[in-house]
């Protein structure tokens, strides 16, 4: 996409940004709250893509799987037990 479509790109990239500085969330939480969306929506390319920003961010394994914990009550047990494998991929890569 960044080599068909450069402005677009830019113009999407500049949008995260501008979410990301609007408001008063460190880093950190902004990591944590992207990879809750992604887990609640059922994304799981995006799970890992955040999982692996959250992890830059400063976010420890635990928050990762506390952040799918979390998600119980909200998206039921087992559509949170696919969220939390979605994390696991990412803390615990299987060899290949």
């Amino acid at each position: 996409m960044h080599a068909d479509h450069p402005e677009y790109m830019r113009a999407y990239e500049d949008l995260g940004k501008a979410a990301r500085e609007c408001g008063p969330l460190t880093d950190r939480e902004v990591a944590l709250v992207k990879l809750a969306i992604s887990l609640g929506a059922g994304l799981e390319g995006a799970a890992h893509s955040h999982c692996r920003k959250a992890l830059e961010a400063g976010c420890t394994p635990d928050d990762l799987r506390h952040v799918a914990m979390l998600s119980a009550p909200t998206i039921g047990f087992p559509t949170m037990m696919r969220a939390k494998s979605w994390v696991e991929d990412v803390i615990e890569p299987k060899p290949e």
